[in-house]
């Protein structure tokens, strides 16, 4: 299969000034962005991992979802230099692994849909993959969550969780938006909802971060990220 290197990003490094031309309230809003600290989800979100960066996947090329078709829970499938690997979105437990999948099944990029073949309890479908070649996840909820990315200190992605619309973000930091991740060592591959709302996910080029909500959240206390190579 293919192999591709770990993109990194310098961490510690001060924000560079602003670009030239901003007005006066471009550059308010960049300034607000930059001075939210990085806080947890509000509820009912609920971090599936216990570590503050999820699971280690060296290498994480993409991600997809897929529904489990007993228990009708999310599934988030991983695409990476090592292979593919699907999760379970609620309790954060790799259900099913593909160590060598063949060339033409390896990247999503083979196949006009960006999709790559299932495994485990979804083998049999294909899920269509979001993250370095191209796709994308869904960015809001039916009940009014969305989800932005947005880069005020570029190449650092920061993820952003909101009730209030989205951008420009007028309340105050922490009420109705929350900044809940920070890309600052690792390439953004993806972020986004599942299909069913239930599930948040951000995908860098070195680890998952997955958190939960709904009737289906019934796993107790975040479990220790299981690498996936």
């Amino acid at each position: 299969m293919k192999r591709w290197p770990k993109k990194t990003g310098p961490a510690g490094q001060p924000a560079p000034g602003p670009p030239p031309g901003l007005s006066a309230y471009q550059r308010a809003l960049r300034d607000r962005l930059l001075a939210a600290p990085v806080v947890p989800a509000p509820e009912p979100w609920r971090p599936v991992f216990a570590h503050t960066h999820g699971a280690a996947v060296g290498g994480l090329l993409g991600i997809g979802f897929a529904t489990h078709p007993d228990s009708g829970r999310d599934l988030v499938m991983v695409v990476s230099s090592a292979g593919h690997g699907l999760f379970d979105a609620v309790t954060g437990d790799r259900i099913a692994r593909e160590r060598d999948p063949g060339p033409e099944d390896s990247t999503p990029d083979a196949v006009a849909d960006l999709s790559c073949p299932g495994l485990g309890p979804v083998a049999g479908s294909r899920v269509r993959i979001a993250g370095l070649f191209g796709g994308g996840l869904h960015t809001t909820t039916g009940d009014g969550w969305t989800l932005e990315v947005v880069t005020p200190a570029w190449p650092h992605e920061r993820v952003l969780l909101s009730r209030d619309g989205g951008l420009p973000h007028a309340g105050p930091h922490g009420e109705q938006w929350w900044h809940v991740h920070h890309c600052s060592y690792s390439t953004l591959r993806a972020a986004g909802f599942s299909p069913s709302g239930r599930t948040l996910a951000v995908a860098t080029s070195s680890d998952l971060v997955l958190w939960t909500r709904g009737p289906d959240d019934g796993a107790g206390a975040p479990r220790p990220a299981q690498p996936l190579s």
